[in-house]
Formats: structure tokens, sequence, C-alpha cells
């Protein structure tokens, strides 16, 4: 059976945090993306095919890494240097948690405590 419906595109991912300009300054330096709407209440990025947000959230808590106990999604950065990239964002006001699962990865973490990842660009 063929579905002919019109498929959704996820063209926004908005993230929690409790300082939108810091994350919004953050994640624009290391995507390189545009900053297209800021606010103290919400921020939104623009890059080539989607956007990307922040909302004020006056009690937010930051993920736990690493948490076992929980899931939940992260993003997976695509990099010619991982090392490098990793430092990079490290210099801009992300946290190198001491725990790394994997060889072939960085965990990081954002100035808001969101885990991601920067993998290898040669592996996708």
């Amino acid at each position: 059976m063929t579905n002919t419906q019109d498929r959704p595109e996820l063209k926004m991912t908005t993230l929690d945090c409790a300082d939108v300009k810091t994350e919004a300054t953050f994640w624009a330096e290391l995507l390189g993306w545009e900053v297209a709407h800021l606010q103290d209440e919400y921020a939104m990025l623009t890059g080539p095919s989607s956007a990307l947000g922040f909302g004020l959230v006056p009690d937010y808590q930051p993920p736990a890494w690493p948490n076992e106990g929980t899931k939940q999604f992260h993003f997976d950065l695509a990099s010619k240097d991982i090392d490098a990239t990793a430092a990079h964002a490290v210099s801009l006001g992300a946290t190198l948690p001491d725990e790394q699962p994997g060889e072939t990865w960085r965990v990081l973490l954002d100035p808001a405590g969101h885990p991601f990842c920067v993998t290898d660009a040669a592996n996708w």
C-alpha cells in the first residue's frame, strides 16, 4: 500500500534554556548560522534548510550527562576534524565531560547543558 499523502518536513527544533542570548550566540557561532530573531524570551537561528530556536524557561534544569536512566534527543554534528571542532565548541562555552563513550566522536554539553556529539564527517 502506497501512501500518497504529502509528508511534513521538520523545519525547526526548539531547545529550552535559562539564557536565550547565550544559547543563540553559542550555536550561531558553532554552526555559522544567522541569528534571525533575538529577544529575551526567544531566539531563532536560520540554517541552510532548517531553523533552531531557543525558548526561555525560568525554572530550566539542564539534563544530566551521563544519565543512563533517561534518554532524550541530541544533535550529531559532522566534522572533518572532531578534535578541532570540539576545541572550538569549548572556546565558545561548551563543556567536554570526562565521560566519553566512544573514540570516533566527542560528547559535549552546550552552555545550557544540552548534550551534543561531534562525529567524523567521513562516517556520514
